[in-house]
């Protein structure tokens, strides 16, 4: 491609000049607190993303996954997710010791709307509430307490323009590599098959999930 032909927008009047101002509406959805509607939807996702950087703006999304409810609202302003156990790099975690703004992104299964949540996070290595936190008889060792600041509802566009949630529309798991053939190729894994990996794999996912 050449490069030559790629325009950019370097400035918010810029932007601006191509994307209009929203109604005042838009910018009115941001209740900045945890109401009864932002717990009951923070009741129900397995699923959450934790969006963080570092202190050189080095950026990192994170997939956090437990059982519905199993994060923890304290008050009308703050929330606790559990660290369970990953591959020890803790890119998110490290980078709150460095940045403290972190944003979340609640997935409920089946529903096109997503709730947005923004604030400043601490990290946590103990506290009373960590046995609320406790799954499978697994009490976390680490957990990351969130003061909110930004809180609204995301509307459905993306996830209708997407189908995300309609299995005919999802691609044949078969004509995706597995993660044992991604690792072999991208890590240069010599004398093992891609089988053995996927196996391995699997099998540490399973026992070592908290």
């Amino acid at each position: 491609m050449d490069t030559s032909e790629i325009r950019t927008v370097a400035t918010e009047a810029e932007l601006r000049a191509i994307v209009q101002e929203p109604p005042q509406a838009n910018w009115d959805k941001d209740i900045g607190r945890i109401d009864e509607h932002a717990r009951t939807i923070i009741a129900h996702p397995p699923f959450v993303l934790l969006a963080t950087a570092n202190s050189d703006g080095t950026c990192d999304v994170s997939p956090r996954g437990d059982p519905a409810g199993s994060v923890l609202v304290l008050d009308d302003h703050r929330l606790v997710i559990a660290d369970r156990p990953g591959n020890h790099r803790v890119d998110s975690l490290r980078n709150v010791l460095q940045n403290p703004h972190v944003g979340l992104l609640f997935i409920v299964p089946g529903m096109n709307e997503t709730l947005r949540v923004n604030g400043c996070a601490t990290l946590v290595s103990d506290a009373p509430f960590f046995d609320d936190l406790t799954v499978r008889g697994k009490r976390p060792r680490l957990a990351v307490l969130v003061d909110v600041e930004e809180l609204f509802m995301h509307c459905a566009k993306a996830f209708l323009r997407s189908s995300l949630w309609k299995p005919e529309t999802w691609p044949d798991r078969k004509s995706l590599p597995s993660l044992g053939r991604i690792a072999k190729d991208q890590m240069g894994i010599k004398g093992v098959p891609a089988k053995a990996i996927d196996a391995s794999l699997a099998l540490e996912a399973r026992v070592n999930q908290y």
